[in-house]
């Protein structure tokens, strides 16, 4: 191990243990993770964990060392925290998730961003494939129920779905290619006019489609920038992109 993943893990990074590793569809594992500190965390639905997932593994590059994911639920009372993590990819962390077991030690820290809960609004449409379905699940979940909440979710395999935490399936899934932007386009005009007062929405996952949609409702629709918020959690093109 070298001298800066010794600080990366010493000193950057907290510690945790994974207490629980379920695969709970065809292509996504839940593991759970468990720490002391989690207990004393300031956390806000949105808020995502980088994970030390290569510290250790002198074949991978440093900068494959650290990936990102979504915390999907947090237990501040008991210390633990899920995320949902999906394989299909094949990718660096995708081989983590299929390879860890319980009980081994890992590393991370706390990632804020600007994908988080706002509760601003009356009505909110969600966005996103496999990749940002535990992202979407925790904001929707964490609404005031007085909220109207309308959700398009897509995957190429129907059988890469799972349920929320507590078991519900609140958004609409969709059976559809990577990169489906027509076919959005399509839903979101079905969609659209149930919204009422204030709207707001949330688009994450594959950056082509972030940046599709990001500029029909900016420039279709002229929504405010304010009103939408996007994430893209990868590119087809690039490595490591959260």
């Amino acid at each position: 191990m070298g001298l800066l993943e010794t600080i990366l893990k010493n000193v950057v990074l907290q510690d945790a243990s994974i207490e629980k590793k379920t695969k709970i569809s065809e292509s996504v594992y839940k593991i759970r993770l468990k720490s002391e500190s989690i207990k004393k965390a300031e956390f806000v639905p949105g808020y995502f964990l980088r994970l030390g997932i290569g510290i250790g593994n002198d074949d991978l590059s440093f900068k494959d060392k650290v990936r990102s994911y979504s915390v999907w639920n947090i237990n501040k009372t008991e210390g633990y925290l899920d995320l949902a993590i999906a394989t299909d990819s094949k990718g660096i962390g995708a081989q983590w998730a299929v390879a860890c077991k319980e009980n081994e030690t890992v590393y991370f820290k706390w990632k804020k961003g600007n994908f988080l809960l706002d509760e601003t609004a009356d009505s909110y449409l969600m966005i996103g494939d496999l990749s940002a379905l535990s992202h979407l699940y925790i904001l929707k979940r964490n609404l005031p129920h007085n909220k109207q909440v309308e959700g398009l979710v897509y995957a190429q395999n129907s059988n890469d779905y799972f349920e929320d935490v507590d078991g519900s399936r609140p958004f609409n899934f969709h059976t559809l290619k990577q990169n489906p932007i027509s076919e959005i386009l399509n839903i979101i005009k079905e969609i659209s006019p149930k919204l009422k007062g204030k709207i707001m929405v949330y688009i994450a996952g594959d950056s082509r489609v972030c940046i599709a949609l990001n500029q029909y409702f900016r420039n279709e629709l002229n929504w405010n920038t304010k009103q939408i918020k996007t994430k893209p959690f990868w590119n087809p093109d690039k490595k490591g992109l959260e």
